[in-house]
């Protein structure tokens, strides 16, 4: 699927690990970048969008075409289980409450 101004797409972890689990996004396109990038990758420019549809923030994302998905559409049954990608990451805390390296 390729995006068009005024979708409304479900972004979560099969688009990019940055939206993985409970990062996942309601998002309003707003417009798709021409610019030439990885193939099969493409940046949008649009609207964060509560659970009451409302906008709370305008963003510009970098996301996998192939696990983009329109809002309310169910995944397909082969995919319907699929977790979404996850990163694991080690951060000790410092005395001051920093992250360490």
């Amino acid at each position: 699927m390729r995006p068009q101004p005024g979708d409304l797409l479900r972004v979560d972890g099969r688009a990019s690990v940055q939206f993985g689990g409970d990062r996942a996004l309601t998002f309003r396109v707003v417009s798709v970048g021409a610019e030439v990038t990885y193939m099969g990758w493409i940046w949008l420019t649009g609207y964060v969008l509560n659970s009451r549809g409302a906008a709370t923030a305008k963003r510009e994302i970098f996301v996998q075409l192939a696990g983009l998905r329109r809002a309310g559409e169910p995944l397909p049954r082969d995919q319907s289980c699929v977790p979404a990608n996850r990163v694991q990451a080690s951060i000790s805390v410092g005395a001051r409450g920093r992250a360490g390296r």
